[in-house]
């Protein structure tokens, strides 16, 4: 089997990061409810596990994932998220291309530790709150007001960022568990066992 990524796998990434893209996308519309916005490390890890579980079951060649990882990034940085998503896709996707690879591409186990991996990327979609907070509130206060401001800023203390990290990885465990449950069939047909 040709170990290096070719035209096919090309598209296959492009296809499963744009729907990857819609389903984080649309989730994050969510975000809009203060109370929801720390809750998107829940969601978008369970829901896009189902289609990242897919996706992996067509991965049988290092740098796939890793370059839908980077795309994802790259849209969130231009999307106004600032560039932590982007250095962050950019080591989570190496670390979910070396669990992968270490399950030889053929492990569910594997594969649910890789969308937790994975799903680190949404997490680092919060450092900008974290890290610099006087200019996303001031941004958000522009774009949304000043009173979804205050409540999300009483509902982000700092403390919260590493906790929201753990909760990012386990809920894309869960996201992989249910993937691998809904794909089974998929999964046996790709010889990932």
């Amino acid at each position: 089997m040709d170990k290096k990524i070719n035209g096919k796998d090309l598209i296959t990434v492009g296809i499963y990061t744009a729907i990857y893209a819609v389903i984080t996308i649309a989730v994050a519309m969510l975000g809009m409810i203060p109370i929801m916005y720390p809750m998107l490390v829940v969601i978008i890890p369970i829901v896009g596990g189902i289609p990242f579980m897919l996706f992996l079951t067509k991965v049988k060649k290092f740098g796939m994932v890793w370059i839908m990882s980077v795309l994802l990034g790259l849209i969130m940085m231009l999307s106004g998220m600032g560039y932590y998503p982007f250095i962050v896709s950019i080591i989570s996707g190496l670390v979910t291309e070396l669990v992968i690879k270490a399950g030889n591409y053929a492990s569910v186990k594997h594969s649910i530790v890789a969308n937790g991996t994975f799903s680190l990327w949404i997490w680092a979609n919060f450092l900008l709150l974290f890290l610099n907070r006087a200019q996303y509130m001031e941004s958000r206060t522009a774009s949304i007001g000043i009173d979804y401001v205050a409540e999300l800023n009483a509902l982000t203390p700092d403390w919260l960022c590493p906790v929201l990290l753990v909760v990012c990885f386990v809920c894309g465990i869960i996201g992989g568990i249910l993937g691998a449950k809904m794909l089974k069939k998929h999964f046996e047909k790709a010889g990932i066992a």
